[in-house]
C-alpha cells in the first residue's frame, strides 16, 4: 500500500509558526523606548559635565546697554574672565547647541517672554538680553506691565521682561505697633499672604507666551531675622498655630503653583528654574565668605558643598529643590533644572569685583550672582533649545 502523501496545508502550518517565532524574537530584541519621566526633556541638558574650550568666547561683551552694574565682570576687570567663558557645558547623552539668536528671535516672532522671580532670575534675564541684542542693536528698554526690567527687540517684535517678586507670594512690612515691652527684640513683621500673587505679576498671564518662574533666595533668616520674621497668613487671618519659614515656603509654594495652574492660559509654555547655588567658602556672605576661585570644582567635592546632610554653608539649593519638585508633580510646569550644571561654577562669581569702592565691606563677596557675560549664558543655551524644542514639535 503506498505512503500517504502530507497534507499541503502542514508546510503551510510550518512557516506560518516560524514566521510568528521570528516576529516575537525581534520584539524581544528590540524592547519600547523609555519614557521619560515627568517634566524631564527626551534628552537630558541638565546633566554633564564642563570640558574646557579655548575657541569658546562670549556672544557680547561689557558694552551692553542692559548689564547690571556688579555683574559687569569684565568692566569690573575681574581676574579670569577669559577662563572662565573658555569653559562648555557638555550634556552626557547629547549635544547641546549655542543659541543663535536671529534663528531664536525669529522663532519667537511676534511672541513675549517673561521672568519671574527673585535677583538670580534677574541676572538670568541680563544675559538672555545681551545675548538676543546680538541680532537686533536696536533692542529698548523696556518697564511696562509693571516690569521691574525688560527690552523690546522691533525687529522681531518679541518682548522679554522681568518682573521681581522674591518670594512669588504678597508680602508686606507692618511695624510693631506697641513699644511698651520691647523685651523681645521684635520690630515688626513681614506678612505673607501665601494664597495671593504678588502685584508685581498677577496681572501679565496674558501677556506672555513663556514664562520662567522662581524663588528661593530670600527664604532664609539672614533676610528675615528673629526681629523682622516672616508672618503666614491664608484668607486674611494669621495661620494658627504659627508655621516656620520652612513650612512657610512649602504653602507658598502649593498655592503659587494652584494659582499658576488656574490662571496661566493652557497655551502659555510654563518653566521653573530650580535653584542657583551659592559658593562661599569659609562663612556666610556676612561671615567673611569667599569664592575667589581659579577653577570649576570637582564632581566628587559637589556633595561636600552642597548635600544638606553635611550641613554646609551652601546647603539651602538642593533642600528647596526637593520642595519645589515635590510641588509641581502633576503639573503642566516643566522644570528647568540648572542648579547640577551651576554647582561646578565656583569660580564665576564676581566675588570682589562689584564695581564699587567699598561694595565689598559692606555686604560682602558675591558668591551668589554671576559674572557675566558667564554660566547664565550657557542657561540661555538650555532654556532657548528647551523653547525651540516645544514650538517646532507643538
Amino acid at each position: 500500500m503506498p505512503p500517504k502523501l502530507l497534507s499541503p496545508v502542514f508546510p503551510c502550518l510550518i512557516f506560518l509558526t516560524l514566521l510568528l517565532l521570528s516576529f516575537y524574537s525581534s520584539l524581544l530584541s528590540h524592547p519600547p523606548p523609555a519614557v521619560p519621566p515627568p517634566n524631564r526633556p527626551l534628552c537630558n541638558l541638565f546633566k554633564g559635565h564642563w570640558v574646557l574650550d579655548p575657541t569658546s568666547k562670549p556672544l557680547y561683551d561689557h558694552t551692553c546697554p542692559f548689564h547690571r552694574n556688579a555683574w559687569n565682570c569684565l568692566k569690573n576687570q575681574r581676574e579670569n574672565m577669559g577662563l572662565i567663558n573658555s569653559w562648555k557645558w557638555v550634556p552626557e547623552s547629547c549635544a547641546l547647541p549655542r543659541i543663535d539668536p536671529a534663528r531664536f528671535l525669529g522663532l519667537m516672532r511676534n511672541k513675549n517672554i517673561g521672568f519671574i522671580g527673585d535677583s538670580l532670575n534677574e541676572n538670568f534675564l541680563v544675559s538672555f538680553l545681551c545675548v538676543l541684542r546680538v541680532a537686533d542693536m536696536g533692542a529698548r528698554k523696556w518697564k511696562k506691565k509693571g516690569a521691574w526690567k525688560g527690552a523690546f527687540f522691533p525687529k522681531f517684535n518679541v518682548t522679554v521682561g522681568y518682573h521681581r517678586a522674591v518670594l512669588l507670594a504678597k508680602y508686606q512690612w507692618q511695624p510693631k505697633q506697641s513699644t511698651v515691652d520691647d523685651q523681645d527684640g521684635l520690630k515688626g513683621i513681614y506678612r505673607v499672604d501665601v494664597d495671593i500673587p504678588a502685584d508685581d505679576w498677577v496681572n501679565i498671564s496674558d501677556f506672555y507666551h513663556v514664562l520662567v518662574y522662581n524663588t528661593g533666595h530670600w527664604w532664609g533668616y539672614d533676610k528675615f531675622p528673629k526681629e523682622k520674621p516672616l508672618v503666614f497668613y491664608r484668607g486674611g487671618q494669621p495661620i494658627f498655630p504659627p508655621i516656620e519659614m520652612l513650612d512657610g515656603f512649602k504653602v507658598v509654594l502649593e498655592n503659587m503653583v494652584s494659582y499658576i495652574q488656574k490662571q496661566v492660559p493652557s497655551r502659555t509654555l510654563k518653566f521653573w528654574r530650580l535653584q542657583s547655588p551659592r559658593h562661599f567658602f569659609g562663612g556666610e556672605w556676612n561671615q567673611n565668605g569667599s569664592c575667589v576661585f581659579s577653577e570649576p570644582l570637582q564632581e566628587f567635592q559637589l556633595d561636600l558643598w552642597f548635600d544638606p546632610r553635611n550641613k554646609g554653608v551652601n546647603k539651602e539649593a538642593r533642600q528647596l529643590n526637593h520642595l519645589i519638585e515635590d510641588a509641581l508633580q502633576g503639573t503642566g510646569i516643566r522644570l528647568l533644572d540648572l542648579t547640577h550644571l551651576s554647582e561646578f561654577r565656583a569660580d564665576a562669581h564676581p566675588a570682589i569685583w562689584l564695581g564699587k569702592k567699598d561694595a565689598v565691606a559692606i555686604w560682602g563677596q558675591d558668591c551668589m550672582h554671576w559674572c557675566l557675560p558667564g554660566v547664565p549664558d550657557t542657561w540661555v543655551d538650555v532654556l532657548s533649545e528647551l523653547i525651540r524644542g516645544s514650538l517646532e514639535t507643538g
